[in-house]
């Protein structure tokens, strides 16, 4: 069994309603929820004029491979309507793996753990949610220690729910 840590992210329709499905259907496909953090409304990051997003990440338990779990995570974005018009641009749904485990891998697919962790705040607030001391395999630094170090000033703010 391997924990696998997935950033879950929707700027479309009912935002909220497409990550809970993601997150459903990854229970099913991927493995057992571990934790999940609280909902963020956060600020576009890469391509600003499009409206705001809602993010989440959520630790799984996973039997699969790295390879067979980015897979299942393409078909369930697919499912949910993902479609990939141009980098950083409006979507239903995008499920990006943050890390699997300690894994280290580099590969035409696959970049694990995710390379934009540390620049990204979207990313960094709800992973020190759920893992503030996890350590990055790389950078040897926690999730926390990477936020406070992050530069990126975009907004991102906890949702009551």
């Amino acid at each position: 069994m391997e924990s696998i840590i997935l950033l879950f992210g929707s700027n479309i329709g009912d935002k909220t309603a497409n990550l809970t499905r993601a997150v459903e259907l990854c229970s099913v496909h991927i493995g057992s929820i571990n934790k999940a953090s609280s909902l963020y409304s956060t600020e576009p990051w890469g391509k600003t004029d499009q409206d705001i997003f809602i993010n989440q990440v959520v630790s799984f338990n996973t039997n699969l491979s790295v390879e067979a779990a980015l897979t299942e995570t393409q078909k369930i974005e697919m499912q949910l309507g993902r479609v990939r018009k141009e980098k950083w641009g409006s979507r239903t749904i995008d499920i990006d793996i943050l890390y699997f485990g300690n894994l280290i891998k580099r590969s035409k697919t696959l970049f694990i753990p995710h390379p934009e962790i540390g620049n990204r705040r979207f990313t960094l607030v709800p992973l020190v949610e759920i893992a503030p001391d996890f350590k990055h395999p790389v950078l040897n630094i926690t999730n926390e220690e990477m936020l406070n170090r992050c530069e990126d000033k975009l907004g991102v703010v906890k949702l009551k729910v």
